[in-house]
This record gives structure tokens, sequence and C-alpha cells, in this order.
């Protein structure tokens, strides 16, 4: 009979295949909480006294991201303040902005909802409708990296913590290969630090989690939250790259970690090489940091208003 191998409960809720370790629900959690946390101490993805802001869209990653680090909150580590960006996607955000309201509320965080249409007043689904040449994802990466290194200075956060898993990361790191973008492939990683003073420091701690125990963590511990999948994902290279990944890792069970390992242990050299020297490191018009003369956030805006 399979019993969970921490304490021998037969009421196992996990066998993970990388491992082939099972666990109950209680020994699970445990688990993925002080294997989260040892990461953050690990990569020192915060210091005491930190403000950390925490992307919270009510999906299933960012839910057990602000959960996790609420150990920290209550152990007087580090401060939280929770951050909703409203892309302005209709009849699939409002949900998700209710959700993650719930999961603020419910550990008496603060939590601020910002949207697409105040800061750069359009929402994604206006912008999707007046453009044809980009995929929606390319957008709302974009500005949603944009915003909430502006709400961090305002709010005087000191690390932006984003629910980036396993899953996640190893499409990234697939996608830029396969594309070619070795500048992207520079900036990928669990800690983005830039010598510009505006830049605010993103941290990723579930990055070494799969997505399907992210998933397991929220039901087991009963969290409120957003399942429904974005309308625009479907089209995307990276929906691609993700179905690849999961059908390969049905026999390849430990596929994305030796990907995000191998991946760890080159970057230095492509750091090295190919990271890109700007005169200024600030946008020209919005101040904000830039590789460019312009960010990406104002070059997209400034198409629009040629048109």
């Amino acid at each position: 009979m399979d019993v969970c191998h921490k304490c021998g409960n037969p009421q196992i809720i996990i066998k993970r295949k990388q491992s082939g370790q099972m666990l109950c629900q209680e020994c699970f959690i445990k688990f993925i909480q002080e294997k989260v946390l040892r990461d953050i101490r690990k990569q020192k993805l915060v210091e005491k006294g930190d403000k950390v802001l925490v992307a919270l869209s009510g999906g299933k990653d960012s839910v057990m991201l602000l959960d996790i680090l609420n150990n920290l909150r209550k152990r007087r580590i580090i401060d939280l303040v929770a951050v909703t960006i409203d892309e302005g996607i209709c009849g699939y955000r409002e949900e998700g902005v209710e959700i993650a309201a719930q999961n603020a509320e419910l550990i008496g965080v603060k939590h601020r909802i910002v949207s697409f249409k105040d800061y750069i007043g359009h929402t994604l689904d206006e912008i999707m409708a007046d453009t044809g040449d980009r995929i929606a994802c390319t957008y709302c990466g974009v500005f949603r990296r944009w915003i909430f290194n502006q709400v961090a200075r305002e709010e005087g956060a000191t690390r932006i913590a984003t629910g980036h898993n396993l899953d996640d990361e190893a499409q990234s790191i697939i996608m830029n290969y396969m594309e070619g973008n070795i500048q992207n492939l520079t900036r990928i990683g669990v800690k983005s630090e830039s010598s510009y003073e505006g830049f605010t420091v993103k941290i990723k701690p579930l990055r070494e989690i799969p997505e399907r125990e992210t998933a397991l963590y929220v039901m087991a511990r009963d969290l409120p939250v957003h399942l429904a999948g974005c309308p625009y994902a479907g089209d995307s290279f990276r929906a691609k790259i993700r179905d690849f990944l999961k059908e390969i890792s049905q026999d390849h069970p430990t596929i994305m970690y030796s990907t995000l390992r191998g991946f760890d242990k080159i970057k230095p050299v492509l750091k090295e090489e190919f990271s890109r020297k700007s005169s200024t490191g600030v946008c020209a018009e919005c101040g904000e940091p830039a590789a460019d003369k312009l960010c990406k956030a104002c070059s997209f805006r400034n198409q629009w208003k040629r048109k």
C-alpha cells in the first residue's frame, strides 16, 4: 500500500514523478512551504526590512506566492503589498480581480487594483482591436512590467515578486533559444537587477515549483483561486511550447529541471558576452528603465500615435 514518505499516512495526494516521493496533504503543504522559503534564503531574494510588492492576478501561482510570503510577513522579516493589474479583458479579468481581493483580505494585506486604462489609456481588448501585427502576450507582458515598476515606486516597494513557476521559466528559456533572442535570455533568472535607481528588483520565488504542484498547493490549502485561462493565450507561441514540454515530460519527468539547470550554468557566459549596455538606461519619454532611447512601452504607444 502506498503511504506518505514523511509520516506514513495512507491518504497520499501526490506522487512526485521527478523523485518518486509520495506525500499526504499536510506533508505536501509543509514540503512546498519549506522548499520555497529555503530557495528564498539560498538565493538571497529578500532581506530583512524589504517591502515586497506581490503581483497578484488571482491565479494559482500568485495566490500561492502571497500565501507563502505571508509567513515572512508574520515573522516581521518583510512587509507586503499586493497589486492586481486589470488589463481590461472583458469576461475574464473581472473574476480574477475579485478573487485576488479575497486573498489579500484573508491575510490582511493592503491590496491595490490598477488598470491598463488608467496607466496607458487603453484596455488590452482595445489594443487588440486596433492592432493586428502582434499577439496579445507581447503587449500585455511589456505593459504589465512597465506598470508594476511604477506602482512599486509609488508604494515604496524594494522587491517585485511574481508567481513564475518551473513550467513558465522552462518555456521562456526554450522560446528564446528557438527564436534566437539572446538579449532576452540574459534577462531570465530568479532575480533581475539593474544599476538604474528607478528599477525595482524582481524576484521569482516559485521558479523551481512545477505548475501541477502550485495547483495542488492552492487546492490543499483551500484558497480561493481564479482557474480560467486567458482567452488570448491559446494562439501564442508560448502555448505551443507549453504543450510540447508537457508532452515530452510524460516520458522525461525531469526535463524542465534539466532545462533550468543547464541554462543557469551557461547564463553567466551569455550575460558576459551579450548583455547590452545603453547610454543612459532611462527612457527619454517616460523615465522608466530602457535598453534603448525609448522603453518598449513608449515605443508601442508611439506606434499608435502615428496611426
